[in-house]
Parts: structure tokens; C-alpha cells; sequence
């Protein structure tokens, strides 16, 4: 069963980006609501998504895919459905809906309201909170992604997980002790004990020398290190983290919020080198999440189900009303967070 609430929308507002720059180009604006096309349903947003890519996307310009400014930023909304647009006919009004924004035209989640496709939008199931279950549509499917379809963690087998108090390093340690695996996580000493409770073994990248460290408490090294960081000196690190036989999954380049862009050149030439390497390693990347839409669907729909049993309990860091958005952007560039930071509208306000 899912929530079905009636909905009553005059104008919309959203958080646009004017120039590049700082958190403070995040400004709000009034405008009309917008109507669905052929094939879309319009959404009430109650939460949306706060990711590093959105520190990106605002404070440069040369980041491939940027759009031009003024453009809205995030890649995944929970919401109601409030209008169809002709030829949908599995979704109806009033329907709470989780989505992603993959065909990223500058019109993101940090808004009231939003136009998707019905084939990107599954079914929430009732007495949910929005504000997790947002949490599943990039984190959770990238996490999932990378551990089962990339990487095909076996039970008993140890895996190793960078950045493991943020978004997708707490969904993999989440999913990793669903799997039934040994987990390693590296995090700053404030967030070792959200690590200890999902199951992992923390350690201190700002501390300890994690290789060592790694073997020292496994003897030869994981199975599976999972790295969204990037740059040279850390994946080759990683791959030192393996056993013979192992795997490294790369997927991001968090490194950027600490050098800069200049990293990414950087790091998808490390990638191709270490792709090369024949010694019992392998480096593996995840593709486009929203490249295979029937598992988009069908995994987004399992992970919901999941939430909505107690299965897994995203993290939330904080709840900050669309308004605020810039200090959200300003909470990630701190650091002062663990799991998702999360932008709410007044109408999850009102749903409470």
C-alpha cells in the first residue's frame, strides 16, 4: 500500500544556482508550476538528496555536464504525486513516489515541485519517512551496485570501505552486514562509533597508516576494497589493501573537495594504468546507474521494501528546509556530518 494524500499548489519555488561560486550563489525563486509532458508525472517534493557532485556542479563551471547558470541542482526526490501527464497510467495522484533526476537538464531536486518520467519514478510504500528513503535512490543503489553487481561479494569475504561514515559508505556497511561480510571502515575518530555500530572495524585515515593496519588485523589483506575518494597516491594505497585475488571498486572522486578538480584527469588515468596491472588484482568501475532501467526499478523497489520492514536505517545527518540550502553545501564542506544530509520541504514539515 502506498501514501496518497491530497495536494494543493499554487506556485513553485526552488533553489537556483546563479553563478559558481561559494554556498551563497544558492538563490530562491518564485515561478509558475510546471506541467507534465507525454510520459511524466508531476511531484510535491517532501525530500531531497544532497551529494558531493552538488558541491561540484555549484563551485565550477569546468566540470563536464554542468549546465549553464541558472540551474537547480539534485539527483534524487521523494515526493507526491500531484498531475499526470497523458499515457501514465501505473502512477496516480496522490501516490508517494521516490525518483531520480539522471537526465540531469539543470532542473533538479532542490524544488518544490518537479516533472519526471513515470519509468523513473517507483512507488514508496506507506509510513515511510521521506527523508530515508531518499537516502536509497543514489546512496543505497550505488552501494548495492557496487557490492553486488560489481564487485559480487561472497558471505564470509572481507571488504574494506573509504569514507565509511558517509552516504554510501554507511549504505555499504549496511548492505555488507545484510551479506553476512567482515567490514573495515576508514573514518575521522568522531564517527568510529557510527562505524562500530553497522557492523565494521574502524579505523583512522588521519592516524593510523590504513594499509598497515589492514594487514595487521587481516594478515594478507580483503577481498574487496571500495574507494570513492580518487587521486593517484590513494588508489594505489587501496590496491596495496588487497589480497592477491582481490578486487578494487572505484566510484567517485571525493578527493576534489580537498585538491580541487584537477584530481579527476588525475585519477581516470591512474584508473586506466591500474586496469592494466595483471598480478591477481583487479580494478573494477560501476556503471551509469540509470543506464539499465528495469534494475533501477526493480532494485530501488527491493531497497524500499527493506527500509519500510526495518531491514536497513539510512542514516540522516540533517534535515534542512529547501530554503537553507546553501548551508547544507556549507555542512559538507565541513565535513560535520555522517550519512546523508537531506533538504526538506514544507510539505514534509506538514506530513509529519
Amino acid at each position: 500500500m502506498t501514501a496518497r494524500v491530497k495536494i494543493d499548489t499554487i506556485k513553485n519555488h526552488r533553489a537556483v544556482v546563479t553563478r559558481h561560486g561559494g554556498p551563497d550563489v544558492l538563490q530562491m525563486i518564485e515561478e509558475e508550476l510546471p506541467e507534465p509532458q507525454a510520459g511524466e508525472v508531476r511531484v510535491k517534493v517532501l525530500a531531497a538528496g544532497v551529494s558531493a557532485y552538488d558541491l561540484m556542479f555549484r563551485s565550477s563551471g569546468s566540470l563536464p555536464g554542468t549546465p549553464s547558470v541558472p540551474f537547480t541542482l539534485g539527483t534524487d526526490i521523494v515526493g507526491l504525486v500531484d498531475k499526470l501527464g497523458e499515457g501514465v497510467t501505473a502512477i496516480e495522484p496522490g501516490q508517494m513516489v521516490a525518483g531520480a533526476t539522471f537526465c540531469f537538464d539543470g532542473l533538479g531536486g532542490y524544488t518544490e515541485t518537479i516533472c519526471l518520467p513515470d519509468s523513473e519514478v517507483v512507488p514508496v510504500p506507506l509510513g515511510v519517512d521521506p527523508a530515508q528513503a531518499v537516502c536509497l535512490v543514489a546512496n543505497y543503489l550505488t552501494a548495492h551496485m557496487a557490492m553486488h553487481e560489481t564487485a559480487g561479494v561472497q558471505t564470509g569475504e572481507r571488504i574494506l570501505v573509504h569514507g565509511a561514515a558517509g552516504g554510501v559508505g554507511t549504505a555499504l556497511l549496511e548492505l555488507g552486514k545484510l551479506a553476512g561480510l567482515e567490514m573495515y571502515g576508514t573514518a575521522s575518530g568522531p564517527k568510529h562509533d557510527l562505524v562500530s555500530a553497522l557492523g565494521a572495524t574502524p579505523i583512522d585515515y588521519r592516524t593510523e597508516d590504513v594499509v598497515a593496519r589492514i594487514h595487521t588485523l587481516t594478515g594478507d589483506g580483503v577481498d574487496v576494497v571500495f574507494d570513492p575518494i580518487g587521486g593517484a597516491r590513494q588508489l594505489w594505497r587501496s590496491r596495496q589493501a588487497l589480497r592477491k585475488g582481490g578486487r578494487l571498486v572505484w566510484f567517485g572522486v571525493a578527493a576534489t573537495k580537498r585538491v580541487g578538480l584537477r584530481v579527476i584527469p588525475i585519477t581516470m588515468l591512474t584508473v586506466g594504468l591500474l586496469k592494466l596491472l595483471r598480478n591477481g588484482k583487479r580494478l573494477l568501475t560501476i556503471p551509469d546507474l540509470g543506464a539499465d532501467n528495469a534494475w533501477y526499478r526493480a532494485t530501488l523497489a527491493e531497497l524500499l521494501n527493506m527500509l519500510a520492514a526495518g531491514k536497513i536505517n539510512p542514516v540522516v545527518s540533517k534535515r534542512v528546509p529547501l530554503a537553507e540550502s546553501a548551508s547544507a553545501h556549507e555542512l559538507l564542506e565541513r565535513g560535520e556530518y555522517a550519512g546523508r544530509v537531506v533538504l526538506v520541504t514544507d510539505s514534509y514539515t506538514e506530513s509529519l
